[in-house]
């Protein structure tokens, strides 16, 4: 049973609000009252370069401060504020003292074409401000949509502590040494390789001051990219059992790269969601005894999408390194000279035991692990399975795409002496969000698979380790 790979555009799931990043330096911006929040927002919108215009009958300390401070544009009007005051601004922010005024404000506004946000009252706002996280020319925007600030800021925090001080030094250069790759008229391939080269630096040395020395490297990119054939890359990535926080982060780094990734149906919407938007996506499914796409226009797919100059991933559930057909892939882009690197992933064995909470070389139990594929190239269980050493009762073993097979595997292991009580669990959709485990024994387990619809992905465990797993 065969099927061609399908191509399958990226969605956008359903935004609260449009994240946009506006450029206010030199514009007029009016804001109105000289409370706190206001003169906080004077601040924010002033620190923008945004030439900002308070209106308010009185001046306290903190306004009058900051339109004394040098390097910002803030000035104060002593009066109250009227409609001929909104048409020149490009956007206003107001902390009025109730909702009558808001609504009378926000209508005036919106009638000169102005957006507005009332500190406040989200009823009358056109935009909200997020939590921001200022690296500038770095900066990071949270939103909430106005439901929990709080949270907002919590995520803001939590981003703080993973984004290094250092990053405002590498955006700078990235700024200043742009206009030096514009001007070589480089492809778009060469263009991301020359950036992606600088953001792998900025993460190797994140604190790192770029320097003369880093500039001339990057130059010496440039000029590499310049030169080089149109050839693009494959690189296998392994994406893991299911939950998407498994992922590498060298996975994810490869995944934002990519201009093409081909992709298991069982690699999760969640982790796609870590790709890059522009990248295409095909579904290269294969799954036993359904509907497949065939190895072959598998790998002919890989090597003409990367001929083409394009940067592909094939992106696998578990690690593609273990019964992943990693091996055919690979010897394909070697013998059309096709780059490939391997990225790993966390395999369906590991993922199950982690969820159960038990070791698969427990030392009180196993000696040994074995990781076993019960379906041979024919869809069958394989003929040369060392049964005995499966039967090992100082060993844990692992079945993959074991589902349809269950039943000669056990009457197998018994055959050769296996004892029928050997602890075995079955876990479908490890790690993901619909995981299941059925705890049983070997010569029960084929009765679990009778009993249950199980149509997700299932590893199959046994061994006497299991025996110390969580109930």
């Amino acid at each position: 049973m065969s099927r061609s790979p399908i191509s399958q555009p990226a969605r956008i799931a359903p935004l609260a609000v449009l994240p946009v990043f506006y450029r206010l330096s030199g514009k007029p911006v009016l804001v109105i009252g000289a409370t706190q929040g206001a003169v906080w927002k004077a601040e924010l919108l002033a620190s923008t370069g945004a030439h900002v215009t308070v209106i308010a009958p009185q001046a306290e300390a903190p306004l009058a401060e900051l339109c004394a401070r040098e390097g910002v544009h803030v000035g104060h009007l002593a009066r109250a504020w009227n409609e001929s005051d909104l048409a020149s601004a490009v956007l206003i922010v107001a902390d009025v003292s109730d909702d009558e005024e808001a609504q009378r404000l926000a209508s005036l506004a919106r009638k000169a074409g102005t957006p507005v946000n009332i500190v406040d009252r989200p009823d009358f706002c056109d935009f909200q401000f997020g939590s921001i996280v200022n690296r500038s020319p770095l900066v990071v925007g949270i939103s909430t949509s106005g439901a929990v600030p709080v949270f907002g800021q919590a995520i803001r925090a939590r981003i703080e502590m993973l984004l290094p001080a250092g990053f405002q030094k590498w955006a700078e250069a990235a700024r200043n040494w742009r206009p030096l790759v514009q001007a070589r008229g480089l492809s778009l391939h060469a263009r991301r390789a020359v950036w992606e080269r600088f953001v792998a630096a900025a993460f190797r040395k994140p604190d790192h001051v770029p320097d003369e020395k880093d500039r001339t490297a990057f130059l010496a990119s440039i000029e590499q990219e310049a030169q080089a054939p149109g050839l693009g890359s494959v690189t296998l990535v392994g994406a893991g059992p299911g939950d998407p926080e498994l992922l590498t982060l060298k996975a994810v780094r490869a995944l934002q790269a990519a201009d093409v990734i081909l992709h298991d149906d069982l690699v999760s919407p969640e982790v796609l969601d870590f790709a890059r938007r522009e990248a295409e996506r095909i579904i290269t499914g294969k799954r036993g005894h359904r509907p497949s796409c065939k190895q072959d226009d598998i790998n002919a797919l890989m090597v003409t999408l990367a001929r083409e100059g394009k940067r592909v991933v094939r992106l696998k559930g578990g690690d593609p390194l273990i019964f992943g057909r990693a091996g055919e892939e690979i010897a394909a882009c070697r013998a059309a000279g096709v780059p490939i690197q391997v990225i790993p992933g966390i395999t369906a064995a590991s993922g199950a035991a982690a969820s159960l909470e038990v070791s698969l070389t427990h030392r009180d139990h196993a000696r040994r692990l074995q990781y076993i594929t019960a379906h041979a190239k024919n869809g069958k269980l394989p003929d040369d399975l060392d049964w005995k050493a499966l039967a090992d009762p100082a060993a844990t073993s692992a079945i993959y795409m074991g589902k349809l097979v269950v039943g000669e595997v056990s009457s197998n292991l018994l055959a050769t002496g296996m004892a029928p009580d050997t602890p075995a669990i079955i876990v479908e959709y490890a790690t993901h969000a619909r995981e299941r485990r059925f705890h049983t024994t070997i010569a029960a387990m084929a009765s679990v698979f009778a009993a249950n619809e199980l149509d997700g992905p299932c590893i199959i465990l046994f061994g006497w380790a299991m025996s110390e797993a969580a109930p």
